[in-house]
């Protein structure tokens, strides 16, 4: 799948583009290549489309506070719901939505994240072992969403 990580210069975030490359049952989602953006437009804002990024929350959220399985082990107070312990977040999501993936002739579907390193200076751009992170966390959420 040839996911793409796009780094912003001058500030600590970057930008994955996954094209979504197999059909989705689940999601009513079959038909993925189309010859025009305009045609792209129609599936997202299709519901299943929709619930496909709903369900990407939810699992990009999952995976990003994995580390913090200790902090939730020990809270009686956090719930399934309850995503956030009380210190922040390394790493967060500023923009999840739908994309329109060009390639070749062709316009596909995709899923836009934007995720943002807190504990990185506002006006400092990503180092490569963060973009390798940020790496790891695309693949692993592709692999577990089964967009590959």
């Amino acid at each position: 799948m040839p996911l793409k990580i796009i780094p912003d210069e001058d500030k600590p975030s970057v930008a994955i583009e996954i094209p979504l490359e197999k059909p989705l049952p689940d999601y009513d989602l079959e038909d993925l290549e189309k010859p025009t953006p305009r045609e792209v437009d129609g599936i997202l804002v299709s519901q299943g489309f929709r619930d496909l990024v709903d369900d990407a929350r939810g699992v990009l959220l999952e995976i990003l506070c994995e580390h913090h399985k200790s902090i939730a082990e020990e809270s009686s107070a956090l719930t399934d719901l309850d995503l956030s312990p009380e210190a922040p977040q390394a790493m967060e999501i500023m923009q999840l939505t739908g994309a329109i993936c060009p390639e070749d002739e062709v316009y596909r579907p995709g899923l836009w994240i934007v995720l943002r390193y807190n504990q990185v200076s506002q006006n400092q751009s990503l180092s490569p072992a963060l973009l390798e992170r940020v790496k790891h966390v695309a693949q692993e959420f592709v692999r577990r969403m089964d967009l590959a």
